[in-house]
């Protein structure tokens, strides 16, 4: 029965009652003094996220991404439902998390503006879409939603441990998706030929989330029980949630299938306040390191591939050597980032 009602709970809008590990945004604490980087961070589940952040207090706020418009509205909407004061503690950054180098320059321009940084959100994803290579010439979806972030967090790495080092509690996290069960039987992150590889809008998503949630792990591993006990990693799933990427995006790669998903199960899907719930259970009350959180504040184990510490060292180093080389040929080699 519990799993029947954590089903329930964790994927669709107003079930959230139903799961057995609660949490409200109500229950967020005061964050007053602290400072987060939110990627995508203007619409979607990212607004929730931002919009849950100021109004409890944070003292600052980097906002990442590639379209200064959304950001506007959203700025916009922020001064209107929380005050000026309130949005003008938000600072845009663009960012392309395909274009590594400019991730890179935008850690770098985060360290000079703040000294410290207490919560990573990577939030920021391609949906389920099409098969499409970077100009770097890595699958889009594992450029975005992993290698991007994993630059972005390698860089920012010195400041997170700074702030920890000085009595705060740091938390990471990383978006994932119950679409991580779904990566391809063969994944094993082995080349950069498997990863180019043309799987189709569903599997190519889901392992990117299985690498999100591989991700968030390995962090835990390297960084929480490697030394850095204040610094926790924790991944999210966020549920079927109302936003850009389930109404529109997925009409890109499904004209016709989709349409169930974008309309059909619009009535029942979670607005972007109950899906960023989970996010901000682990970035503002978690005490644990290495979990997979579901709505509101569920952890489940995830996939036995989520858990096998072998494929995420194996992905680790895909990454690390794909970033290096696929720099290098470009002219402007990463070869300065540490992954933990």
């Amino acid at each position: 029965m519990d799993t029947i009602r954590n089903t329930l709970a964790e994927n669709f809008g107003s079930a959230g009652r139903l799961g057995t590990h609660q949490f409200s945004l109500d229950e967020v604490p005061d964050l007053s003094g602290k400072v987060a980087v939110v990627t995508g961070g203007s619409e979607g589940i990212g607004y929730g996220c931002t919009h849950t952040l100021l109004k409890n207090n944070i003292d600052k706020l980097y906002i990442l991404s590639p379209d200064a418009g959304v950001v506007d509205s959203a700025k916009e909407a922020l001064a209107k439902e929380l005050g000026q004061d309130a949005a003008n503690k938000t600072r845009w950054l663009r960012c392309d998390l395909a274009d590594w180098n400019q991730v890179r320059n935008v850690a770098e321009e985060i360290k000079k503006d703040t000294d410290r940084l207490d919560i990573l959100i990577n939030n920021a994803a391609r949906g389920i879409m099409t098969y499409q290579l970077t100009d770097l010439g890595v699958d889009r979806h594992m450029a975005v939603n992993h290698m991007g972030h994993v630059v972005l967090t390698s860089y920012l790495l010195p400041l997170l441990k700074e702030t920890a080092e000085n009595g705060n509690t740091v938390r990471i996290s990383c978006q994932g998706s119950n679409v991580h069960q779904s990566p391809g039987s063969d994944t094993k992150f082995a080349s950069l030929e498997e990863l180019n590889r043309d799987l189709g809008p569903n599997t190519l998503y889901g392992r990117s989330k299985l690498a999100n949630i591989l991700y968030a792990r390995y962090l835990a591993r390297k960084l929480t029980h490697g030394g850095h006990p204040n610094i926790l990693a924790n991944a999210t799933h966020p549920g079927i949630v109302s936003t850009h990427m389930s109404k529109v995006d997925i009409l890109e790669a499904y004209p016709l299938a989709g349409y169930g998903m974008a309309v059909g199960l619009e009535p029942f899907k979670k607005n972007q306040f109950e899906g960023a719930t989970p996010t901000m259970y682990v970035t503002t009350v978690t005490n644990e390191s290495g979990q997979y959180i579901c709505p509101p504040a569920i952890p489940e184990p995830g996939s036995d591939m989520s858990r096998d510490e072998a494929l995420a060292d194996r992905l680790m180093e895909l990454t690390r050597v794909t970033i290096v080389e696929k720099t290098r040929e470009h002219g402007k080699p990463l070869e300065d980032f540490e992954l933990y």
